[in-house]
């Protein structure tokens, strides 16, 4: 803060125009005058400082905002949890009662054995990488005294920060590696369980688009025997073949017509089902496969969704000086993709990606190599 004399003459001639009024001796226009001095004052002194600028500024009329926004997060948490485990399980139901039935009955045991293998490894996939982004810390800085090196001070824990580290105001606390703080697993996504948090997004991503293009002909066919019921029609049951759950019609496959049977409850609540499970996974599909292939792009580029954008703000500073940023956490597409997934040799590309893996990260994600690797990590 600076100090100017005339603002304190500007201060004392406020205090008494205020001590005047009382004594009844100034008129109604010295009264406002008085009071947008006053107001004046209260601004400029919440301004007029060397180390204000427009983002703390941003951040002081917004805090009201940040805080309800956070603490509604935090409360919502398990509401989102549990809404993600009701429609995967309505998902499961509807599969498990109509579609499995249904390949039983109309497909070869080769499509049978397809179908069931990938579905149940799609299954396990996303079931347990859920499981494990939502149990596992993300990882936290110490807060007692220590030599790991900092690069700042975080101002609401007031501990140091390793590189890489940011406040989740949600949590209330530093995250390691901070991706971001994701509501559906109502815990933030860090250095310890970001590999969960994005195999999880693409098991889901990969499982919802499966029962899309898979179930595209029984939502055509579910679709097309309502409207006919809304027209009064009582129509039967169209089997297509073993190209009814894949889009695709096997050589040597021809289309029948069953026999029209009644239209029962039954039948109209099944194809209304088939109708859910097709607008639901597809619609799913789309938002979380846009968001997975984000992800993955961030990760060839070795940075987070925070560290995006502090990026951009360093390459866009650096270019109007003639410079060229460099991500110092960038080690190559395709090392960022080993570090990320835990890749030490060849095998592991079968034990831990390929199949359910619970290994921890390499690193610790206090300290971080700054410097790109000049060879693979792991010879392919």
């Amino acid at each position: 803060m600076r100090w100017c004399p005339s603002s304190l003459l500007h201060l004392l001639c406020c205090l008494r125009l205020r001590v005047c009024s009382r004594r009844g001796r100034v008129r109604p226009a010295l009264r406002l005058r008085e009071l947008w001095a006053y107001v004046r004052l209260v601004l400029l002194s919440l301004q007029y400082n060397s180390l204000t600028n427009s983002d703390v500024v941003f951040d002081s009329i917004f805090e009201p905002v940040f805080w309800t926004v956070d603490r509604i997060t935090r409360w919502f948490g398990m509401v989102f949890v549990c809404m993600v485990v009701i429609l995967t399980s309505s998902i499961l139901l509807i599969c498990y009662t109509i579609l499995i039935p249904m390949v039983l009955f109309t497909y070869s045991p080769g499509w049978v054995a397809w179908h069931l293998c990938y579905g149940h490894w799609n299954l396990v996939m996303i079931v347990f990488h859920y499981y494990k982004a939502i149990r596992t810390a993300p990882g936290y800085p110490p807060a007692v005294k220590n030599d790991i090196p900092f690069v700042s001070v975080c101002k609401k824990c007031i501990i140091p920060k390793p590189a890489r580290t940011h406040h989740c105001g949600i949590c209330n606390r530093c995250i390691l590696k901070m991706d971001h703080h994701c509501p559906w697993l109502n815990n933030c996504v860090g250095h310890f369980n970001q590999r969960y948090f994005f195999c999880f997004c693409l098991a889901m991503a990969m499982g919802c688009m499966y029962c899309s293009i898979s179930g595209r002909n029984l939502f055509l066919d579910a679709y097309n025997s309502l409207e006919r019921f809304k027209d009064g029609q009582r129509v039967g049951v169209p089997v297509t073949g073993m190209g009814l759950l894949i889009g695709i019609l096997p050589s040597g496959q021809t289309d029948y017509q069953t026999p029209s049977p009644p239209y029962t409850f039954r039948d109209r609540m099944v194809h209304k089902s088939i109708i859910y499970m097709w607008v639901l996974t597809s619609t799913v599909a789309v938002a979380l496969g846009g968001l997975t292939f984000w992800h993955a792009v961030l990760i060839s580029r070795g940075e987070t969704s925070i560290e995006r954008h502090t990026n951009l703000k360093e390459t866009k500073r650096l270019a109007k000086r003639g410079k060229v940023y460099r991500n110092p956490f960038n080690y190559g597409k395709f090392n960022n993709w080993k570090v990320f997934l835990g890749v030490q040799k060849r095998s592991h590309w079968l034990t831990r990606v390929l199949l359910p893996s619970g290994h921890v990260p390499p690193g610790d994600g206090l300290t971080w190599e700054i410097f790109p690797f000049k060879r693979d990590l792991v010879p392919v």
